[in-house]
């Protein structure tokens, strides 16, 4: 039950207090927790930028919806897609999983094959779609991790993807800002949401069972 108590516990934190860090160690496991995270076809199309320069933050601070988390937390995790699938990225990927199974290259040839069959003649915006999907539930482990931690977290969307992506230049990266996720300790306070009950729809009306 542990897990549930953790989660029970964690709330989207409104308001961060700057003179509180996260631990390089504690900020470590959430990391790993997202790098561990399953995806589609093992591929994990997307990495995970951690953000502390205060300069970049404040330029990308009027792009949010909540721009003092972006000031005081301690610090922001960019979930970054890749731009799209291509034929490198995924022998790359596979080329990697056999030489640390100590496998010969292209054992999985026939898959890969399939999978560039199915992802490289798409539209770029259904291509993109399939590649963000896979971030949440990175972001899902992270979240658990920091709440299993008692570190304060708050995922968000509310931005202007155009903008973080420019001024942290992943275009170049070719990558795609998908998620924010803030991390540090609230400010209890300034941080209304804190105080306030958790509200979750109840459970007869959230699962169905056939």
């Amino acid at each position: 039950m542990a897990l549930i108590e953790d989660l029970n516990w964690r709330h989207a934190c409104k308001a961060y207090d700057p003179a509180k860090k996260v631990s390089p160690e504690d900020l470590e496991k959430i990391l790993e927790a997202a790098r561990l995270a399953p995806t589609s076809s093992g591929l994990q199309p997307f990495k995970v930028i951690v953000l502390q320069d205060a300069a970049l933050r404040e330029q990308i601070a009027p792009a949010a919806l909540n721009p003092d988390c972006v000031r005081e937390c301690s610090h922001i995790l960019v979930f970054a897609a890749w731009d799209r699938y291509t034929a490198d990225r995924i022998d790359k990927v596979y080329d990697l999983t056999t030489d640390e199974r100590e496998l010969p290259r292209g054992r999985f040839v026939s898959y890969t094959d399939k999978l560039k069959e199915m992802y490289l003649p798409e539209e770029p915006e259904a291509n993109f779609a399939h590649i963000a999907r896979q971030t949440y539930i990175a972001l899902g482990l992270a979240l658990a991790q920091a709440a299993e931690l008692r570190i304060d977290s708050t995922p968000a969307e509310g931005f202007d993807n155009a903008i973080v992506d420019q001024v942290l230049g992943l275009g170049e990266m070719g990558l795609k800002s998908v998620s924010l996720m803030y991390i540090g300790y609230a400010d209890k306070e300034r941080d209304w949401l804190g105080t306030m009950k958790k509200v979750r729809i109840p459970r007869e009306d959230f699962i169905v069972e056939m």
